[in-house]
């Protein structure tokens, strides 16, 4: 036996010894050639899914200077289910799904979920639950094998310890992204320009507007800037509760849709979306014309559980809520609002009728009075087509248009002490 086949061995017995069937990392068909290749002068760190301790003992026995090893796991970025998983379920391999074809309202850049990849893991690390791919981070080796199993090109290898991801590839553009998939990167890039550490940059596709947000990991610092700014609040992290660390909560600009909603309900209608598709005359029906429809389109659309419908009115809880918009962009009506998640009052009616005619269509809707506007003592409060329109700016929660409100209109959003400390650090980091 040479001295090189006697190194080999030694080095053999250090690799994980799982040959990836030439896929992997490294480039040798086995670990056997990897082995070999080392021996001849290669790299101590040839295999990627060699820890430091086998480096450090492969460094040591090649005579070389020790090298640090930065260990990496594949991660799937995509989170949806929009690239036809449920129609491609009946083909052998993704690759025979892809070059079917995807269709109109498909993601052609998603997981298509049928586990080509799988087949290349050695490690037991990846399995599909539900057509979704799931990797198991405490299995998964970093040996790379399932990056060239993704027809889709969409696993990437990040540092073990990352914090912060972005499960999206989509490089369509805004519009096209919000109608295929609800968990898409809309490329808006608020977190490029958030990023204090210009850890985010942003991938463009074929379409000139159409691009995705991508973590440079040798610069980010798990801060909690990206998650905050995401307006779609897709931006995964593993250190903040995504439901606290936000900007803006969703607002509904109406206190009291019941009596509205019955008459829909009876008129025959089903969704919020056939309300305004018919132009039906409103006020015709003794229904308020700028009251919630409460069929809840914008529930259908919500990831969080954030919003629901109440006696035919939709309710944000404020605490579920992440401030994600969807909720705001599906509402047919434009009841929906994103305001600031702070400790100020907000105006849940936007009423332009005459008072009396409020008074007649809705027990629960502001009147018009200004008396708000007219006490407050910040001039925070302005009344629009009379309804009161709040300056967030102005207010300081004082209470006092709370106080003197004869409906009881004018809501509080309560705030724990722990977003006041976010917000203080999200700023220092700016």
């Amino acid at each position: 036996m040479t001295m090189v086949q006697e190194t080999a061995k030694q080095i053999l017995a250090l690799l994980p010894g799982v040959d990836c069937g030439g896929f992997g990392g490294c480039g040798c068909p086995t670990c056997q050639a990897c082995a070999e290749a080392i021996a001849e002068g290669a790299r101590v760190n040839l295999c990627p899914a060699a820890g430091q301790d086998a480096v450090d003992a492969l460094a040591k026995i090649m005579g070389v200077e020790p090298v640090e090893v930065e260990k990496k796991i594949a991660f799937i970025k995509c989170a949806g289910s929009s690239a036809g998983k449920e129609r491609f379920s009946g083909c052998e391999s993704c690759d025979a799904a892809k070059a079917s074809g995807f269709e109109k309202g498909e993601c052609k850049y998603g997981c298509i979920g049928l586990g080509t990849c799988i087949e290349r893991c050695k490690f037991d690390a990846m399995k599909l639950e539900d057509g979704e791919v799931v990797i198991d981070r405490e299995k998964c080796s970093g040996c790379e094998a399932c990056l060239s199993g993704c027809v889709q090109e969409i696993i990437e290898m990040i540092p073990e310890d990352a914090t912060n991801f972005i499960p999206c590839s989509s490089k369509d553009n805004e519009k096209d992204t919000l109608a295929i998939c609800g968990h898409g990167c809309i490329g808006c890039a608020d977190c490029e320009m958030a990023c204090p550490k210009g850890a985010i940059e942003m991938v463009y596709g074929d379409k000139i507007d159409g691009r995705f947000a991508k973590i440079d990991y040798s610069k980010c610092e798990g801060c909690i800037t990206c998650t905050v700014k995401c307006r779609k609040k897709i931006i995964v992290d593993t250190l903040h509760n995504l439901a606290e660390a936000k900007e803006t909560v969703a607002l509904v600009r109406c206190t009291g849709g019941s009596l509205g909603h019955n008459k829909l309900e009876k008129a025959g209608f089903e969704t919020c979306q056939e309300v305004v598709d018919s132009k039906a005359d409103l006020d015709s029906m003794d229904v308020c014309a700028y009251s919630c429809a409460g069929f809840g389109d914008c529930t259908k659309v919500c990831r969080y559980d954030a919003i629901k419908v109440e006696y035919g009115i939709a309710k944000v809880d404020p605490e579920k809520c992440v401030g994600c918009g969807d909720c705001y962009r599906a509402c047919p009506r434009n009841k929906i609002e994103m305001v600031p998640y702070i400790g100020v009052k907000q105006a849940a009616c936007e009423s332009e009728a005459d008072p009396e005619r409020r008074m007649e269509v809705c027990y629960m809707g502001c009147i018009g009075c200004g008396d708000c506007a007219d006490n407050c003592p910040n001039g925070a409060i302005e009344m629009v087509n009379g309804h009161p329109e709040i300056d967030h700016e102005k207010c300081v929660n004082c209470g006092v248009c709370k106080y003197v409100c004869s409906r009881g209109l004018l809501a509080e959003r309560v705030v724990p002490e722990y977003n006041y400390l976010q917000r203080e650090a999200l700023s220092a980091e700016n």
